[in-house]
């Protein structure tokens, strides 16, 4: 179980890494991802309500597997603020939360050990709240605009990955329409994943709300 009285609060994905890694500190936070919203999920109130209930949805928990009790994820989230390997954040639109989303440095990352990562890469986990905005289109969306604003956030950032289990369709469609290229199937030690990125020239390339590949 997580402990966020430890300092800094350290990830069970997290690996040992150097000191560039180190340096890079913490994800990105965009202070929108237009025409998104974008804020840092507080670990009481409202948002660890939403992120509890959302998390212990069916089709959440079936991928995320964190269908935790409410007192874990107070724990998850205030021990993600207190490090500064990820960020847990909640996206909204239009005054709607409909998203919850995991921003972490990729190369502290068990992910950081199956490809040949860069200090400054952002990895992203996504899990979108309410089963009726699946299969609209939703999850491409928040790749797009996401994406394109870590790299503003962050110059320094060169990739934007995302790792979900290789049976996950739905997502994996969704990279894919947003123009991320598939970079094989890695194994992680909890899930057999497929890698999808994008790079910053080829966000920069993509015009202004389209895609830089199908």
């Amino acid at each position: 179980m997580p402990d966020s009285t430890r300092a800094p609060w350290r990830s069970p994905r997290e690996i040992d890494a150097g000191p560039e890694a180190l340096a890079a500190g913490p994800p990105p936070v965009p202070v929108r991802a237009a025409p998104f919203d974008v804020r840092v999920a507080s670990a009481e109130g409202p948002d660890l309500e939403l992120v509890h209930a959302w998390m212990n949805r069916p089709h959440v928990a079936d991928f995320y597997d964190q269908a935790w009790p409410r007192e874990r994820w107070a724990e998850e989230l205030a021990g993600q603020a207190s490090g500064t390997f990820s960020r847990p954040l909640i996206i909204s639109e239009d005054g709607a939360d409909i998203a919850y989303i995991e921003l972490y440095r990729a190369a502290r990352d068990v992910v950081g050990r199956t490809y040949p990562a860069e200090p400054h890469d952002v990895g992203l986990h996504i899990a979108i709240g309410r089963r009726v905005d699946t299969g609209r289109g939703t999850g491409t969306r928040i790749f797009e605009s996401l994406t394109r604003a870590v790299f503003e956030a962050d110059p320094l950032c060169a990739r934007v990955l995302i790792e979900p289990d290789v049976a996950n369709a739905a997502v994996r469609k969704a990279a894919q329409r947003a123009g991320l290229r598939f970079g094989g199937e890695v194994d992680l030690p909890h899930k057999r994943a497929a890698l999808y990125y994008k790079e910053r020239a080829a966000a920069a390339a993509a015009p202004e709300g389209g895609e830089a590949e199908r």
